[in-house]
């Protein structure tokens, strides 16, 4: 077993981010005598899985190593028919004799049938390989699974004396590069949060046009049903070109919903955030980006719904305006160099 192999299952599963979700991402090599021969991942939802991909890569000179391979893959392959076939009963027809498995699936259709079905079949099996960076992999999956509730990001960014803007216009604070990698993490999540305030003040499109790949869902915190009552003032939300929800207390006049086919303006009958994150999940936002302002983020923070936050800390001095959020964690961040700005990468560790 060569540690470097799985190490390539965890690149190769990065791969997904984005495209797989509420299915985890998994990458998956195969091996002949410490040459891979074989890899994959798994592209897309409702496509392919890794193994199928990594077997599939193989070229014809190479089809007769495959029953002499030792496929490597960075979560338990799936044990029942979903979308695609079980992987597990496509490596005992490939006749794999050795499987290294990084992390065990916790979806009760697999949570370990897969690890012995092919130690039935007599397949030599070695599990919980790398664990940590694999649990780190499929972080997102393993928190929908088990709580049944999207995995959380908040991102904001903040002057170095620690606001995040005016309160009635709009401040740029982070550089063009750091602009960038916030729309490509908006391409690797499922629904991008703000609240009212910010799509009234700015007028954000919450699109990725500045990264290749797909726009998340767009999803709107409007308590008092201000942005419901903007419909004909330009509000680039309400193009209707991205799927959009908008989560009000107020019932929506049915007039207003009138000529829309992506935006649905939604009611939420209590302040507790269950509710907000039940139907959220419900609409298969398995990792949501929570970008809002300050008063949501507050929100999500004071009530510990957060899993990770991506903070960007400038060189700008405003002295005065909207206070960055706070946050109180047991653990140091990760700091990240970016031209004049920092990355700071907070972990929830609850």
């Amino acid at each position: 077993m060569n540690p470097a192999f799985m190490q390539r299952c965890f690149d190769l599963a990065r791969l997904g981010n984005g495209h797989t979700s509420p299915n985890p991402s998994v990458g998956a090599v195969l091996v002949y005598q410490d040459r891979i021969i074989g890899e994959g991942w798994h592209r897309q939802y409702g496509g392919a899985h890794a193994e199928v991909n990594a077997i599939a890569n193989v070229l014809p000179e190479h089809k007769s190593l495959i029953a002499q391979s030792t496929i490597y893959v960075s979560l338990e392959p799936c044990h029942h028919f979903g979308k695609t076939p079980p992987c597990v009963d496509l490596i005992l027809r490939e006749r794999i004799p050795k499987v290294v498995i990084a992390q065990t699936d916790p979806h009760d259709k697999v949570a370990g049938q897969s690890i012995q079905k092919l130690r039935n079949h007599g397949v030599e099996v070695l599990e919980n390989i790398l664990t940590e960076d694999a649990t780190w992999v499929t972080r997102p999956f393993v928190k929908n699974i088990i709580l049944q509730k999207p995995y959380i990001i908040l991102k904001w960014a903040e002057s170095a004396d620690g606001f995040m803007g005016a309160p009635d216009k709009q401040i740029w604070l982070s550089n063009a590069f750091t602009k960038r990698l916030s729309h490509r993490w908006r391409n690797e999540v499922d629904g991008i949060l703000v609240g009212a305030n910010t799509v009234l003040i700015d007028n954000p499109g919450l699109d990725n046009r500045l990264w290749h790949g797909k726009s998340p869902v767009r999803i709107v915190l409007d308590g008092q049903g201000r942005v419901g009552a903007c419909l004909n003032q330009g509000l680039k939300i309400l193009d209707d070109s991205v799927k959009t929800l908008i989560y009000s207390h107020v019932q929506p006049n049915p007039k207003r919903q009138e000529g829309f086919h992506q935006t649905f303006f939604k009611t939420l009958s209590s302040h507790h955030p269950d509710e907000l994150l039940k139907d959220l999940f419900q609409e298969k936002i398995g990792i949501l980006l929570v970008e809002g302002g300050a008063t949501v983020l507050n929100f999500f923070i004071q009530h510990n719904l957060w899993d990770e936050a991506r903070v960007f800390k400038t060189n700008k001095w405003l002295q005065s305006g909207v206070v960055a959020p706070k946050m109180i964690v047991n653990n140091p961040p990760q700091i990240l160099q970016i031209l004049d700005n920092q990355l700071y990468l907070h972990q929830n560790q609850r």
